[in-house]
């Protein structure tokens, strides 16, 4: 179960960066992968504070984004979908 653990936590890992690419709070990020990719909220908090941590002593700026940075809620959709259906592909293997 090791690698099956690792390998679920790196999609998530995963998930979140593409999620801060197109500037999306942990919020957002975390209601999102819940809705489309059934991943606990939890999950997804927890996986976004240990990159945080691991970002300390780097730009940290991508995990903050601003409030005119932000997507609308049919493009977000959009995007997580995509995200999920690329993903997908990634891990099934």
């Amino acid at each position: 179960m090791g690698d099956s653990s690792a390998s679920y936590i790196h999609m998530v890992q995963h998930l979140i960066e593409k999620c801060l690419i197109f500037h999306m709070t942990k919020e957002e990020c975390m209601e999102a992968l819940s809705k489309h990719a059934n991943i606990e909220p939890i999950i997804t908090s927890t996986v976004w504070n240990e990159l945080e941590k691991e970002n300390k002593n780097s730009s940290t700026h991508m995990l903050n984004p601003k409030q005119d940075d932000r997507m609308s809620e049919e493009e977000t959709s959009q995007m997580i979908q995509k995200m999920i259906s690329e993903s997908s592909k990634d891990y099934d293997n």
